[in-house]
């Protein structure tokens, strides 16, 4: 009597595994079987961000309540960002942002807060990327001078030396 050489399991399980393969672009799959979300930035509490008056609270009592703030203003320190994200890497994508939160303190000249307000996508700005590259003078190089370009100059090769491994004598 001969034997299949096909095994009846691999003809039971070739449907099961095209299934979870095209299953397993369903955000459902990825979330439940993929990492964990990342916690990112300095997340502020809505309860303690409630406290913050303006007009009353100072940067050290911003600070005391709130922690660092994750930015301060590029040409002041007159306004404090709170950024935090939620973050996760999905299988084959890019790292997936799934919750963002901007929240901007502002303060006056004596260091008083002046304002609280929470940022939000629409508050954004879209940002051309610039393809134009700076010309660096100098790095111009032919193909043959970056194949060729150490031939003779000092220290390469075989010049005698103590730092040089073939005058050591011996293995090495």
């Amino acid at each position: 009597m001969a034997r299949h050489t096909r095994s009846v399991n691999a003809s039971r399980l070739a449907p099961l595994m095209v299934l979870l393969l095209a299953l397993s672009g369903c955000g459902w799959i990825t979330d439940t079987l993929g990492p964990d979300p990342v916690q990112r930035g300095n997340r502020v509490d809505p309860e303690k961000l409630a406290q913050i008056t303006p007009g009353v609270q100072t940067r050290s009592d911003v600070e005391a309540l709130l922690g660092s703030p994750s930015a301060r203003g590029t040409f002041d320190e007159d306004n404090w960002y709170y950024i935090s994200a939620q973050t996760r890497l999905q299988p084959g994508r890019y790292l997936m942002v799934e919750d963002r939160r901007v929240v901007a303190i502002s303060f006056n000249r004596q260091g008083v807060v002046s304002g609280v307000r929470e940022l939000g996508d629409a508050d954004g700005r879209p940002v051309q990327m610039v393809s134009r590259e700076t010309p660096v003078p100098g790095n111009e190089r032919s193909l043959l001078q970056a194949l060729f370009g150490n031939l003779g100059r000092p220290g390469m090769g075989g010049a005698p030396g103590p730092g040089n491994p073939a005058n050591a004598g011996g293995r090495y």
